[in-house]
C-alpha cells in the first residue's frame, strides 16, 4: 500500500480535469481526493496497490482531452488507514 502527494501544472482547471482524476482513480480502485489550487494547479492525493498507484500517476501525467499537463511533482507520503473513497474537494 502507498500514498502519494502530487501536484499537477498546466491548463488543468476548468476543463474537467478534476473529474477525469476521479473516473480514472476509480478505473484503478485507488483512494484518495483531488482538488483545485489558488495558483492554476491541481493537488491529489491517492493511495492503493502500489501498481495501481503508478498505473494512475502514468494515466493522470497524460490527462484528459481537454487538459494540458506541462508539469508534475509527485512525493510519497503516510497512507491513511480506513480510506475508502476517492472525492473531489470543491
Amino acid at each position: 500500500m502507498s500514498r502519494y502527494f502530487i501536484e499537477v501544472f498546466g491548463r488543468v482547471q476548468g476543463v474537467g480535469f478534476r473529474y477525469f482524476v476521479e473516473y480514472t482513480a476509480k478505473a484503478f480502485q485507488v483512494t484518495g481526493l483531488v482538488k483545485n489550487c489558488e495558483g492554476g494547479s491541481v493537488q491529489i492525493e491517492v493511495q492503493g496497490i502500489n501498481d495501481n498507484v503508478i498505473l494512475f500517476i502514468d494515466k493522470v501525467k497524460k490527462g484528459n482531452r481537454f487538459a494540458k499537463v506541462e508539469d508534475i511533482t509527485c512525493r510519497e507520503i503516510e497512507p491513511i488507514n480506513k480510506e475508502k473513497t476517492f472525492r473531489v474537494i470543491y
